[in-house]
């Protein structure tokens, strides 16, 4: 199993299992969704060297962002 490393955005420093590593990433936030596409190559693909790691960028959310402290 893969991990997602994820950068930017609202989950930025997040890692999740990947089942299936794919180019994009939709990710529920709050009450919408956001959006993280996929750069670079796969990290830490030995036997040895501990779980492979993808890295994944911010790109948008489906719908406004609203920060507030509740």
């Amino acid at each position: 199993m893969a991990l997602a490393r994820l950068h930017g955005g609202p989950l930025d420093g997040q890692i999740i299992p990947l089942g299936d590593a794919d180019d994009k990433l939709i990710v529920p936030y709050s009450e919408t969704q956001v959006v993280y596409n996929r750069r670079g190559e796969e990290q830490n693909t030995g036997d040895a060297d501990g779980p492979t790691e993808i890295d994944y960028w911010f790109d948008e959310s489906l719908e406004d962002l609203t920060l507030t402290d509740d």
